[in-house]
């Protein structure tokens, strides 16, 4: 298992997501206001609104909150500067660590995510310390029953993919940043919305990490991910299949 995917496929630390499902809301509100804010308010020319937007659907927003939400971007009605930021650093046994932020008090945030980086053994480091380790890419995800691997497979080399990987849940395809609202547009056209549509850190390399650093890897992740002001987490580890299952026991 891959460290690009493992945040949504380790049920046990999803098992508490009803109660998380508030602090998920504002994360989402946050990013589809200052999506709607920096760029324009259709989302059909705004990729990044788009994928909040697909998010917020994803998460069972109510229609109203996520339009409140995006009007209040577009109209200039927040009055919150949000900044995006980005940490990298090193978690238990020197796994790559990126966490993507939004926040309007770099002190702070910076403050707090150094805090759980050296609560879980690991260290924060100056930006770019870890992100050579990995690429950016477009990612877009479709559940298993959209199409078949094959239908899937040719047409996301049709639009311009570098890769597409299917099994028994769902289809995920990559392309190059510059490539991705190609992408994404002529699967659409095809397949309808996306589950997921965005852009990743995807790990260049990934190592593979014991019972021990893995569950204190995923209490760190787990930790950043609880931060009001973070997005996003990536790490370049992957866990074995007799780790997973216990974990997730």
């Amino acid at each position: 298992m891959a460290g690009h995917s493992q945040f949504k496929n380790i049920m046990y630390r999803k098992g508490a997501q009803d109660a998380k499902r508030a602090k998920v809301f504002t994360k989402i509100i946050r990013e589809l206001t200052v999506s709607a804010k920096s760029g324009q308010a259709d989302p059909a020319a705004n990729p990044r609104l788009r994928a909040a937007m697909i998010a917020a659907r994803q998460a069972n927003m109510p229609r109203d909150t996520m339009e409140r939400a995006i009007k209040r971007g577009a109209g200039g009605e927040d009055n919150n500067n949000y900044d995006e930021v980005r940490y990298e650093g090193y978690g238990p046994g020197g796994i790559a660590v990126i966490v993507e932020a939004l926040t309007d008090n770099r002190n702070r945030t910076a403050s707090e995510v150094r805090t759980l980086f050296a609560k879980a053994g690991g260290n924060l480091g100056e930006t770019n310390s870890v992100s050579f380790m990995f690429e950016r890419k477009g990612v877009i995800v479709y559940a298993a029953k959209a199409a078949s691997a094959d239908a899937m497979f040719e047409a996301g080399l049709e639009a311009g993919a570098d890769n597409v990987e299917s099994d028994a849940n769902s289809h995920e395809v990559t392309c190059a940043v510059d490539d991705f609202s190609t992408v994404r547009d002529a699967l659409e056209k095809k397949f309808g919305e996306a589950q997921e549509a965005k852009l990743q850190w995807r790990p260049l390399n990934t190592t593979l990490v014991d019972d021990d650093i893995a569950e204190s890897l995923m209490k760190l992740i787990d930790a950043l991910e609880d931060n009001d002001d973070v997005q996003n987490v990536y790490a370049n580890y992957e866990v074995s299949e007799a780790t997973l299952q216990r974990l997730s026991a």
